[in-house]
């Protein structure tokens, strides 16, 4: 599997410096961290889940979250698990079979392979939860990369029992690829101020002795809002509410840091319709009248999705890679703001290794590059651009857009 993989070679080539590299479940961690890209939820309740995986792989998903928890209600959990324990055992018995292309239906079993996507996780409850769907699925667990981890604290110590059920899971695997956990930063004790340090501190500690365990982690603004009796317009970015945008700081500051090596993904954007609109549009005309495609910026502008572009924007200015969306069109937005520009690139190439110090003029001669500072950034560009691949030169996430949208 690979970003933009759904693109004509002659399309590829044109668009791109370096293409993204080909990514599978046995990739680095590392890189499939940074890849993940925009990780589309889904409730695990829905009727056709199989096809709705295998649709949304074609269409360039490459990471999504079965949702076994907010999304679902009470009492239509066990029902929901015995969907994802279905569905899961049916991909898996497919996985063996044909290849896509080969003639087999979308609806046909044997057109699912793993290592085509997209990256799947199960968000669970509780750990009790966690171990029985595990011994359900059985084989089938194969399919997946880990759990989703909801309100994640280890105050109470829920963050341990949770990472022992994963243990427990990797040991009776008799030595297979080992799942991992992607933490969801929301509990009460992390949003609240007078307990978001010691909260803080404590989960670090935690994931840092289990860092093998952690793929990346997530950050839940819709708990985060709901914490205060908040909820955020189309016309606001996360980073306008100014309480929640301060527990994203704090987390970034704790976790976030290169030292502690923790990918921390974009909160959820959870609007996906027209509505009216009270401020102005947040989305510039010059980018999209030089790539002549002022239509997808109106399309853009009529579905609300200029607030999106603005707070991915915002979340890659503030350490944040990636995004929690709910909805497929949000998908190639996410994706396009992923891909490393050619100026991003070569400033990544100039700095990177050169720990000695010292500062010169850019490739691009538009700002000083300083060697020493600028290490951590060069690295994770490098990743970026791994997972996404690099723009050709003058092409823009206009153009990236256009050829993922139409």
């Amino acid at each position: 599997m690979r970003h933009f993989s759904f693109l004509s070679d002659e399309n590829a080539s044109r668009l791109f410096h370096i293409a993204p590299q080909e990514l599978s479940l046995g990739s680095a961690p590392a890189v499939l961290a940074v890849a993940l890209g925009a990780t589309l939820y889904t409730p695990a309740d829905r009727p056709n889940l199989a096809q709705d995986i295998r649709k949304q792989a074609a269409r360039g998903c490459l990471s999504m979250v079965i949702c076994l928890e907010d999304s679902i209600a009470d009492d239509a959990v066990d029902s929901a698990e015995t969907n994802v324990v279905n569905t899961l055992t049916r991909l898996h018995a497919g996985s063996a079979g044909p290849r896509r292309g080969s003639g087999i239906g979308s609806d046909a079993v044997g057109a699912f392979h793993s290592d085509e996507g997209p990256l799947l996780f199960l968000r669970v409850r509780t750990p009790e939860q966690m171990l029985s769907l595990a011994s359900r699925c059985g084989k089938a667990l194969d399919l997946l990369v880990g759990f989703v981890i909801p309100k994640f604290e280890n105050e109470t110590g829920q963050a341990q029992r949770f990472l022992d059920a994963l243990h427990t899971i990797n040991a009776s695997r008799g030595g297979g690829r080992r799942l991992r956990i992607m933490p969801i930063m929301e509990s009460p004790l992390v949003i609240h101020g007078e307990t978001r340090a010691r909260t803080l501190s404590g989960i670090c500690d935690v994931l840092q002795a289990n860092k093998e365990d952690v793929l990346a982690v997530r950050v839940g603004a819709t708990d985060m809002s709901s914490a205060f009796g908040l909820r955020r317009s189309r016309d606001l970015t996360i980073y306008d509410v100014k309480v929640v945008a301060s527990v994203i700081g704090d987390i970034v500051n704790m976790l976030g840091r290169p030292d502690k090596g923790f990918v921390i993904s974009g909160p959820v954007w959870e609007h996906y319709s027209n509505s009216e609109r009270v401020l102005r549009p947040l989305l510039r005309r010059t980018p999209f009248a030089d790539a002549n495609e002022m239509p997808l910026r109106d399309r853009i502008l009529t579905a609300n999705l200029d607030g999106l572009i603005r707070e991915i924007e915002l979340d890659l200015a503030n350490g944040l890679l990636g995004k929690t969306v709910i909805h497929p069109t949000h998908v190639p937005l996410v994706h396009a703001m992923c891909v490393v520009s050619h100026e991003e690139y070569v400033d990544a190439l100039e700095i990177a290794g050169k720990n000695g110090g010292g500062a010169s003029a850019s490739p691009y001669g538009n700002k000083m590059n300083e060697m020493k500072p600028h290490q951590a950034w060069a690295g994770q560009t490098l990743l970026r651009a791994a997972a996404f691949g690099v723009a050709a030169e003058n092409i823009t996430y206009v153009d990236l857009l256009e050829a993922s949208m139409n």
